[in-house]
């Protein structure tokens, strides 16, 4: 159990989940994310995060689309028809390497907080908007 020596005591009780099929960039975002002091979990696929989402509670889910088993809209439609978006109060931001208005557009009819893409972002910028979207009630 972390007693908190190296984390501010912000993140402390924050919990990310981190859903990236992309094994060096999943790692990037753990590690980044638990140097900040948050508590991470990782998912390779939409299968693996819905498991982990209905069992657990995250402050924040960090989710790629394009990805093996089940994508990350599908994981979306998935959450939203078993209603867990509106009971768990969860926030969702989407990670990925598409920006097509079409795309954007469904992952946020399914009430994602935010979209970013990856290819337009520097660590900094993914501990900002992940400290960003935690503020937001």
């Amino acid at each position: 159990m972390d007693n908190g020596t190296n984390a501010g005591p912000v993140n402390l009780a924050k919990k990310i989940l981190v859903v990236e099929d992309e094994q060096y960039l999943r790692d990037l975002y753990v590690e980044l994310l638990k140097e900040d002091g948050y508590e991470v979990a990782s998912a390779i696929d939409g299968e693996i995060a819905y498991d982990l989402i209905t069992k657990n509670s995250y402050d924040l889910v960090l989710l790629d689309l394009v990805m093996p088993r089940m994508p990350g809209i599908a994981l979306l439609k998935k959450l939203s028809d078993q209603d867990h978006l509106r009971k768990q109060k969860l926030k969702i931001v989407v990670l990925t390497n598409l920006g097509q208005d079409t795309v954007i557009a469904e992952a946020i009819s399914f009430g994602v907080r935010g979209y970013i893409i990856k290819s337009d972002v520097t660590p900094d910028k993914i501990l900002s908007e992940v400290k960003y979207y935690l503020a937001q009630p």
